[in-house]
């Protein structure tokens, strides 16, 4: 059994669909403005990495047809939120210490900023906002968070902890990011899949955008290509989404032949969102008439790890 993708979800500035991830993007287009997207009610308060958030599951739910005029059209338990982001929240938790630092007291911080200064404020916003019950998990684990975030939403789908999963990654842009990272190009936006068991999708007649195959955890770029074309001899990939150049990059060292989509040359330091934005692309591919197996790949030499999935396209028996 094989968990499927049924919806996607994206909150990045001059995107619209799955597909527009693999040409080329408007550098100059407008950051998303989520109160144009989904009405001011409920944004208030919410720092701008959960305000992408909300705008970003509400039309992932949406396109997998889980969210209707009424509310959740599943039951609310079915449903677990796993949310990757790294440096969400980093600009009030950053405000909070510097105001503290100033005043020595925390009496001068904002009842309405304590929320925000916890990591697990977006995940938690977005299960109370939609009354999504399922197991609720905030990700923070570096560059391979987003694909670390659709492990965990596989694992949990299938030990039957939940029949379908919200997951998404979100990072802003602000100085303060820009600070810890120190990159001159940082994504300001949101990407989602809806993950769930293909026996769920088919009962509610969901047809699915791509099917979850192998992931793999590794030292390397090149033990996790290793591993992920071992797998089969059907597991040769018809395109790949690399996890960005840099300090030992990836660029024409391997897979030369195969359609290769670099999302950090349009976005630059995607940090969380990486990995799920990838999943995203895979969907546009299929979507496209693309066949075969799609990587994704997320982390880089000198990283942690090289976190990898193998997408399958809809239809493929597992």
């Amino acid at each position: 059994m094989n968990a499927v993708v049924t919806g996607v979800g994206l909150a990045l500035p001059g995107v619209r669909s799955a597909a527009d991830l693999l040409g080329p993007v408007r550098t100059d287009a407008a950051a998303v403005d989520p109160a144009a997207r989904i009405g001011k009610k409920g944004l208030r308060y919410k720092d701008r990495a959960t305000q992408l958030a909300l705008c970003c599951a509400d039309e992932t739910l949406r396109d997998a047809g889980l969210l209707g005029e009424d509310g959740l059209t599943v039951p609310g338990e079915t449903v677990a939120v796993l949310v990757a982001s790294n440096h969400g929240n980093a600009d009030t938790v950053c405000a909070v210490v510097e105001l503290i630092a100033a005043e020595g007291s925390t009496r001068g911080i904002s009842p309405m900023d304590t929320p925000n200064a916890s990591s697990n404020v977006i995940a938690s916003t977005l299960a109370i906002k939609y009354g999504l019950r399922g197991p609720n998990l905030m990700i923070c684990n570096g560059p391979t968070s987003g694909l670390d975030a659709v492990r965990w939403a596989d694992a949990l789908i299938t030990s039957g902890r939940a029949g379908r999963a919200l997951v998404l990654g979100v990072e802003p842009d602000n100085e303060v990011v820009r600070a810890l990272t120190g990159a001159e190009r940082v994504v300001d936006g949101a990407a989602a899949v809806l993950v769930e068991h293909p026996d769920l999708a088919r009962e509610r007649g969901a047809g699915p955008r791509a099917v979850l195959g192998l992931s793999v955890r590794t030292s390397g770029v090149e033990a996790c290509l290793d591993t992920l074309g071992s797998a089969g001899p059907d597991s040769a990939p018809g395109a790949w989404f690399p996890p960005g150049d840099g300090p030992g990059g990836v660029a024409g060292d391997f897979l030369p032949r195969i359609p290769r989509h670099d999302l950090s040359e349009a976005w630059g330091e995607t940090s969380a969102v990486l990995g799920v934005l990838q999943c995203v692309g895979a969907v546009g591919w299929y979507a496209g008439g693309g066949a075969g197996p799609v990587y994704a790949l997320a982390g880089r030499a000198g990283d942690d790890a090289t976190a990898g999935l193998a997408l399958l396209a809809p239809g493929t028996a597992r």
